[in-house]
């Protein structure tokens, strides 16, 4: 909780010191624009009822107050005053040392290999207990992956799947597709070759973020699914060659489909995706849909295509995949940003019949916060 506070000479930030003794500094322009008020955000909802232009640019703090575990702020030349919860301010406080480490994860992000077990939840009690629905959509959030067991065999049970938590992503495949082998395909998913793992769409901007796959049979010798945390490939690559790791992150790729008539997509994107400070938020990783790189300068090609080498490798690494064969009414979810899934060859004997639509993960994220609230988590 807040102890103290002291307002710069200029009003223009002051200084919130805690009871654990640390220090927080807050500018008057973002103390303004945050206000909690009615008159600046809707008590309904939280939304923001005014414009930045709706402030003064010559916002200032006037007087500022701690008492009763709050702050009391009144802002010049408007003369408004409001105030903050102490824990509020706490948790939003921006006075921070910042990570910077270049291709970092976020720090509720999990990377894994071979070693970690696929984690498996039961259809009935995540429908039923909120708790088991919270712990699904959280090894989502944290691993990118997570299976479904002792669902429905059905066709179509995957739409139900989806609107557990979301909404499905309707695409030129349909609401969802069938992943079983067929004469002619358009596409390589739809034979019995194995497939290198890879993420989905990444000629579509934005990619479906969410994949879900659903099995309703799968007698067919082989065919296992095998997913890899793209994350920790390209930390890897990272760790030993960080120039080729810059190149990847630095440069778009570019891929491209045409499989189908009237359909004809591209996008352009880098391998590794980071944000402005450096935080890596998606990979995009898929030779078949690959286009011809053009956005690379002539005497960086080289290195470029010898660091897409080293991570397809570090993708390939055996050490690096969870390995699974999917028992009719059980599914799987990937996090299509991060994790990619390939398929063993399967032959033709037998059948295999697995049903795959996608998702977003706006509307995962979003049950999960609101679970998390509900449970204290």
């Amino acid at each position: 909780m807040p102890r103290s506070v002291t307002a710069d000479a200029s009003g223009s930030f002051l200084t919130l010191t805690f009871e654990d003794d640390s220090e927080s500094r807050f500018h008057a322009i973002w103390l303004r624009d945050n206000a909690l008020d009615p008159e600046t955000r809707s008590p309904g909802n939280g939304q923001r009822l005014i414009t930045i232009g709706d402030i003064p640019a010559a916002t200032r703090i006037s007087t500022a107050l701690v008492a009763d575990r709050t702050l009391t702020v009144t802002f010049a030349p408007e003369g408004k005053t409001v105030t903050f919860p102490g824990d509020w301010l706490k948790s939003n406080a921006y006075d921070t040392v910042q990570k910077t480490k270049f291709g970092r994860t976020a720090p509720d992000v999990e990377t894994w290999n071979s070693s970690q077990p696929a984690p498996a939840f039961d259809w009935n009690e995540v429908q039923s207990d909120s708790k088991a629905k919270r712990d699904w959509l959280d090894a989502i959030a944290r691993l990118g992956f997570a299976k479904l067991v002792n669902g429905p065999v059905r066709e179509g049970a995957l739409i139900e799947c989806a609107r557990m938590f979301g909404f499905v992503r309707e695409t030129n495949y349909g609401k969802y597709f069938e992943v079983r082998t067929e004469v002619n395909p358009t596409n390589l998913a739809y034979t019995g070759l194995g497939l290198q793992a890879h993420t989905d769409n990444p000629y579509r901007d934005p990619v479906p973020s969410l994949q879900i796959l659903y099995c309703l049979e799968n007698s067919a010798e082989g065919g296992d699914s095998i997913v890899v945390d793209g994350f920790r490939a390209a930390e890897r690559l990272r760790d030993e060659n960080p120039e080729g790791f810059a190149l990847l992150a630095g440069h778009p790729a570019r891929f491209e489909y045409k499989g189908s008539d009237g359909v004809h997509l591209r996008a352009r994107r880098p391998m590794i995706e980071l944000s402005p400070d450096g935080e890596m938020i998606a990979i995009r990783f898929n030779n078949r849909s690959s286009a011809p790189f053009v956005d690379i300068p002539f005497e960086k090609m080289e290195a470029y295509y010898a660091a897409y080498r080293r991570l397809g490798e570090f993708i390939d690494d055996p050490e690096m995949g969870v390995s699974f064969k999917l028992e009719p009414g059980e599914s799987f979810i990937v996090d299509n940003t991060r994790v990619l899934h390939a398929r063993l060859g399967y032959s033709g004997s037998g059948s295999r019949w697995l049903q795959g639509c996608y998702a977003d993960k706006d509307g995962l994220l979003s049950t999960l916060n609101v679970l998390n609230a509900q449970l204290g988590g």
